[in-house]
């Protein structure tokens, strides 16, 4: 299941927001998304979960967390629309 997460800090990398998120279970992907000029984080990234239970724990345990003094909001992300 792929998460959608905002409201990051701008100095949290693509480590450490896996390891905060691998406590409810297997990552298997992290993209922080950055700037393409300034290469500065927007302040948000997607996080895909193996599973859809495991990420339904994380949306219950950090939504509206605060991480680095900014509250988190975890949601189930959106598909792309073509």
């Amino acid at each position: 299941m792929k998460l959608f997460i905002k409201n990051l800090d701008k100095d949290i990398n693509e480590l450490q927001l896996e390891g905060l998120f691998a406590k409810f279970g297997e990552v298997l992907s992290t993209k922080i998304i950055y700037d393409t000029i300034t290469w500065e984080s927007k302040g948000f990234a997607f996080l895909e979960m193996a599973k859809k239970e495991d990420a339904l724990k994380v949306i219950a345990a950090l939504n509206g967390q605060k991480l680095r003094g900014l509250d988190l909001i975890v949601q189930e992300a959106e598909e792309r629309r073509k």
